[in-house]
């Protein structure tokens, strides 16, 4: 961190424990997750204590706007603390993972209507819950460090904290295969799938952080010319990443992947048929086409069906109905088994090898997927023609 971040007070929210802290730089709330062992995950006590400190924010009439980063060099949040959620469950209190959701999902609902400027610093790690803290927000800056993604399928659940509101509305069907893989992609795909605003260089920190200073109401393309305006220029203040060789040069990392492979992805991920999709995808002769079918054949087939479900339900939803739709499929991911499997396999015992209710795709009824939106019959989302 440099000497301006150190010489500012850093303090805990009045009541609430050292996971997340603040302080105020001349008109800036400065926001820092700071569970950075845990790449800053969320746990309750994360969630409790953002809750708070941004209603605080909104209304101090000396803070102007709003800036949420990550402490330490891996990124900004690597998502909710999963492995506490599945302890819950797994012990019989499935109630204390659904308030968990509720609290968290206030948090996202808060950033998303919020009254002041909130910028968020992507930069490194930026999963799960980590976008709900920050792709709702009004500026969203990602660097060639970005690692973005909503993973949610390798573990038995689905892209909550609103994030299927922005994949739903992604260009072609690039927010689908997102969905479904759950794989990462870098900051030129976050902006194109309308997760971030610009992508600038992970060590101009310090130079957008100066910008707002002097101006909290700077929007992304006034901050992304700022900061690629300094680039290189040796002034080494900026934070985090700035030892790191070429962190001024986002030339590499400025084409979207996601766009360059739109041929296959909008041919294939159309509909609202998950083992169509794979099929579609294994008959194409593209290598990553292949990957992408090997990579969903192997998530958890439930959550691959409802995730597909619920993302075609999200294009006519607004922010706050996809949010409640989130509200409403946590518990029925709470109670499938495939979720305390998915994060067994994930993050306890690590083995990466998961034990899915369902062998396959095909395995998952409709009735099962329209059971976690609490309908049952044919109701629900008109299949696509």
């Amino acid at each position: 961190m440099s000497d301006h971040a150190d010489s500012l007070s850093w303090d805990a929210a009045p009541g609430h424990g050292p996971e997340v802290l603040y302080a105020t730089d001349g008109p800036l709330g400065r926001v820092r997750l700071n569970r950075p062992r845990a790449i800053n995950a969320l746990d309750r006590a994360s969630i409790d204590s953002l809750h708070h400190q941004l209603r605080v924010f909104a209304e101090d009439g000396s803070v102007a706007a709003v800036v949420i980063e990550g402490a330490g060099e891996r990124g900004l949040c690597a998502g909710g603390d999963v492995r506490a959620l599945r302890e819950s469950v797994v012990g019989g209190r499935a109630e204390e993972a659904q308030d968990y959701w509720a609290a968290e999902y206030a948090v996202d609902r808060l950033i998303a209507a919020y009254p002041k400027p909130y910028v968020a610093w992507m930069d490194g790690i930026v999963m799960g819950g980590g976008v709900g803290v920050s792709a709702h927000g009004s500026v969203r800056l990602v660097t060639e460090r970005t690692q973005l993604a909503m993973p949610e399928v390798i573990i038995g659940f689905f892209p909550d904290v609103g994030g299927l509101w922005f994949l739903s509305r992604a260009p072609g069907e690039t927010g689908t295969h997102v969905a479904l893989t759950g794989a990462p992609v870098g900051g030129a795909d976050a902006v194109l799938l309308g997760m971030a605003d610009a992508l600038v260089p992970s060590g101009a920190y310090q130079r957008v952080l100066a910008a707002l200073r002097e101006d909290p109401g700077a929007d992304a393309a006034a901050l992304a010319a700022v900061a690629t305006a300094g680039a290189g220029d040796g002034d080494g203040d900026d934070e985090p990443g700035d030892d790191e060789p070429g962190d001024d040069d986002v030339t590499s990392s400025a084409a979207s992947s996601l766009e360059q492979h739109r041929p296959w992805i909008d041919a294939c991920y159309g509909g609202d048929d998950a083992a169509a999709i794979v099929a579609r995808l294994r008959q194409r002769p593209e290598p990553e086409a292949q990957e992408a079918a090997s990579t969903i054949a192997g998530r958890s087939p439930h959550s691959v069906a409802v995730t597909l479900e619920a993302l075609r339900r999200a294009g006519s939803m607004s922010v706050e109905q996809v949010l409640a739709q989130d509200t409403l499929l946590g518990p029925a991911f709470a109670r499938h088994p495939d979720f305390a499997e998915g994060v067994r396999a994930q993050l306890v015992d690590k083995d990466r090898r998961p034990r899915w209710r369902h062998g396959d795709l095909t395995q998952v009824t409709r009735a099962e997927v329209l059971a976690a939106f609490g309908e049952t019959g044919a109701a629900g989302h008109t299949p696509q023609t």
